[in-house]
């Protein structure tokens, strides 16, 4: 199973995201490194070994600008291939991001307007390039459509895999910093609707829920807090592998 670090970009710094509350989103504090600056936290992910890096561009998914500088200079900087999840609504967008020495393109359904812009994205730049984040709120869709939001999260996945994604992030806004593990019960009744590979975020509190993850059939996971606060260790890490 995967492993892939997250940083939160909002106004320009890494940031400790707890629970989809953005208004009170701090800068990050963590063990692994003495700085808030984006490129900093990825050195040191790159220094523990890890090869992937998932960004939120929090100022491009809120409607406030973009990071894609910060992107470029990470990627000189580290050699991380990165995922990156910066409000894409159109193919345009995707277009530019994949410009800005991204590997793949997140397409999160918190800012998708419609299935198509998935579906066109995947046909322009194929489904090795392309990712779409399952985006909830206490187990619901969150998104700005109303047709995608009025779905359930097991309905929209397939859907999803009908119009061609292969990989897709399960992340519930919810559950994100808070230490309160992931809902493995969504995701084993979503790994036995679909058949695409299937990443999951929020929550993750320790080895043992990685553990779990890995024996349900899961991909990857995506992990901040936990790494952060030294509730996982690269040791435990080691020793799993």
């Amino acid at each position: 199973m995967e492993l892939i670090p997250v940083i939160d970009v909002l106004n320009g710094i890494a940031v400790h995201a707890v629970r989809g509350k953005r208004k009170e989103y701090k800068p990050l504090k963590s063990i692994l490194c003495d700085s808030a600056d984006p490129i900093a936290v990825a050195s040191a992910f790159n220094t523990c070994g890890f090869e992937e890096l998932y960004i939120a561009d929090l100022d491009a998914i809120m409607g406030k600008g973009e990071n894609f500088s910060v992107f470029e200079r990470i990627a000189e900087a580290t050699g991380l291939r990165l995922m990156v999840d910066a409000g894409i609504c159109d193919l345009n967008q995707a277009r530019q991001l994949l410009q800005h020495k991204v590997s793949k393109v997140i397409i999160g359904t918190e800012t998708l307007p419609n299935l198509g812009v998935v579906k066109e994205a995947i046909e322009r730049f194929g489904s090795d390039r392309v990712i779409v984040s399952l985006d909830l709120k206490a187990g619901k869709v969150l998104s700005k459509s109303e047709s995608l939001q009025s779905m359930s999260a097991l309905e929209l996945a397939c859907k999803l895999q009908g119009v061609g994604v292969g990989e897709l992030i399960v992340l519930d806004l919810a559950r994100v910093g808070s230490g309160e593990g992931v809902d493995f019960v969504l995701l084993d009744q979503l790994l036995k609707k679909v058949n695409m590979r299937v990443l999951v975020g929020g929550g993750v509190r320790d080895v043992a829920d990685l553990v779990k993850l890995k024996a349900l059939g899961i991909y990857g996971a995506l992990v901040a807090t936990a790494l952060h606060s030294g509730k996982i260790t690269m040791n435990e890490l080691r020793e799993m592998v």
